[in-house]
């Protein structure tokens, strides 16, 4: 299985200790060194609305270029991601939105709206020779209007599939799914896309996220989002805590025999480092108690 550290972009953005452009670079060596070798390090948005975002294109000048590393730049309009190719960002990360009130709040659109921004953004970033991808946001609870429909998501996921990214992620966003919504939404949408892979991306408002990442690996999908010690939140969902923390989900994937190519130890020191950065303690159990002996790793996903 692969993990997509998000903790530069979704973990930073709604924290507000503003981290310097230094910091946030030295966060994604860290990373690179704990082995993630696809990293979500900033969005190109508007600095007002988003003030932790400042500079993403100055950040990513700072980065180190690696063929073996994809850094990836949320982008929400042609805008954002004229600014992201101009960057030089390996992969664009497209979000639309599971409802009409939070596309609205979030990005001024619909939700059908959303998905026809997103899919256009994912077909010029692979026509301009780079990567692209599409979240679906608030797919399994909004914090506006309640309950989402899971024949509305998958139908936005076929829609999606039209343009050809290189996945489709599911998230939830203020963090209320249970795993037995997670496994029913998951199964739908990996058959609705056909060999297109499904990501996942969970907070841990609730204390059910763990369980959701087990249970979306085990339903079909092919790739987890983790944030560095737990780091996260939305500027535009109220209460939408932290994401899954990256030491935790090595720590519950690679206890039980799943590969993930992370070094936990170092995942741990980053962890801790980045504490000192925020001035306060983080949200990652597994920093906070400490790694448990290696078992052998048998089997991948």
């Amino acid at each position: 299985m692969e993990i997509v550290e998000v903790g530069p972009r979704d973990g930073l953005q709604n924290e507000k200790v503003l981290v310097s452009l230094e910091d946030k670079a030295e966060m994604i060596a860290r990373s690179i060194a704990y082995g993630a070798r696809r990293i979500e390090v900033g969005s190109f948005v508007n600095p007002k609305k988003v003030p932790q975002m400042a500079g993403t294109d100055e950040l990513v000048a700072m980065l180190p270029r690696r063929d073996d590393v994809t850094y990836i730049g949320l982008v929400m309009n042609q805008r954002g991601l004229d600014r992201a190719l101009e960057a030089g960002i390996d992969e664009a990360g497209a979000v639309c939105v599971a409802t009409d009130t939070f596309a609205m709040r979030n990005q001024g659109q619909t939700s059908n709206q959303s998905v026809i921004v997103a899919s256009d953004i994912v077909r010029n970033a692979i026509a301009a020779g780079r990567g692209g991808q599409v979240t679906i946001g608030a797919a399994f609870g909004c914090p506006f209007e309640g309950e989402v429909a899971q024949a509305h998501v998958v139908a936005m996921a076929r829609q999606l599939a039209e343009a050809n990214p290189r996945e489709i992620a599911l998230a939830d966003t203020i963090g209320v799914a249970t795993p037995g919504e997670v496994d029913a939404l998951v199964r739908a949408v990996v058959a609705a896309v056909g060999p297109i892979p499904v990501r996942v991306h969970f907070h841990n408002t609730r204390n059910t996220g763990l369980a959701n990442a087990w249970i979306a690996v085990a339903a079909g999908a092919r790739v987890v989002d983790a944030s560095l010690g737990g780091l996260g939140g939305c500027p535009f969902a109220p209460k939408a805590t932290g994401n899954v923390p990256t030491e935790d989900v090595v720590y519950m994937f690679e206890r039980s025999g799943l590969a993930t190519g992370l070094d936990l130890d170092r995942v741990i020191e980053a962890s801790h480092w980045m504490e000192g950065v925020m001035g306060t303690a983080l949200r990652g159990m597994v920093s906070n108690a400490g790694n448990f002996p290696a078992v052998a790793l048998g089997r991948d996903i």
